[in-house]
């Protein structure tokens, strides 16, 4: 009997003792939970690329002097000289905030041809002829990016090389080339798709002038034209970016 009532006893305290020995745990601590990081796309570094698309150069023609003798400026017509081109760019670019900044230089072969028949009855029918194989650009650079896309506006030097051909039958008889340097504007927009790498497509405007281009036949001049040109084009681009192209934002 004894046995039993020390076990009641016992149970009692027992009862009695839970409650305060549960409010004597420490409450569990609360742990905040981590910042979310946003991954922000960084243009800064040093980049190189390709690209590839077409362009359309316009030449007018007006002829000025004949075998060594000024005449009244005679207009010979335009045409546009048309094609493909292909090439690299190289340049860097430093990132505030979202502004970028860049420098660039861009070489392009090109296989732009077109011609027109001359129009003052005395020279018919000769065709005038021109091909430009190369081209080039050095511009700066000035973008905004929204994370990683970047438009941005471009402006410098350009150069293109031109052959110039007169043509009877079909037959070349007088021809002459040149190295011309101009001025260029253009615009694009680019789009970072991975890291490191990016494509963008591009539209170039390149101011090149009117020149005095000294045509030869059989090593000797025979005539004068001043050619003024221009040049549109527009391409396809595929750069890729050393270092980190992707930063933390907290």
């Amino acid at each position: 009997m004894k046995r039993i009532v020390l076990a009641s006893a016992s149970l009692l305290a027992l009862s009695a003792l839970a409650p305060a020995s549960a409010a004597d745990l420490a409450a569990r601590p609360y742990t905040k939970a981590p910042i979310a990081v946003a991954s922000v796309y960084n243009w800064s570094g040093f980049y190189i690329g390709l690209n590839g698309g077409g362009a359309s150069s316009r030449n007018c023609w007006d002829l000025n002097s004949v075998l060594g003798v000024a005449i009244p400026v005679t207009a010979e017509g335009c045409h546009n000289a048309t094609g493909g081109l292909v090439g690299g760019q190289i340049g860097y670019r430093w990132q505030s905030a979202s502004w970028v900044f860049g420098l660039e230089a861009q070489g392009d072969w090109a296989d732009l041809k077109g011609s027109n028949t001359s129009s003052p009855a005395a020279l018919a029918p000769l065709v005038n002829q021109t091909k430009i194989d190369a081209l080039g650009l050095f511009t700066g650079q000035v973008g905004y990016a929204w994370n990683n896309v970047l438009w941005y506006v471009k402006g410098g030097a350009a150069v293109t090389h031109a052959k110039y051909n007169g043509l009877f039958g079909g037959v070349v008889i007088d021809s002459a080339s040149e190295t011309r340097w101009g001025g260029a504007v253009g615009t694009g927009l680019e789009f970072g798709f991975a890291p490191n790498w990016s494509v963008a497509i591009e539209y170039d405007h390149l101011f090149m002038g009117g020149r005095d281009v000294s045509f030869t036949v059989l090593g000797a001049n025979d005539r004068i034209d001043r050619i003024k040109q221009d040049v549109d084009m527009g391409t396809v681009r595929l750069n890729y970016t050393f270092g980190g192209p992707v930063v933390a934002k907290y």
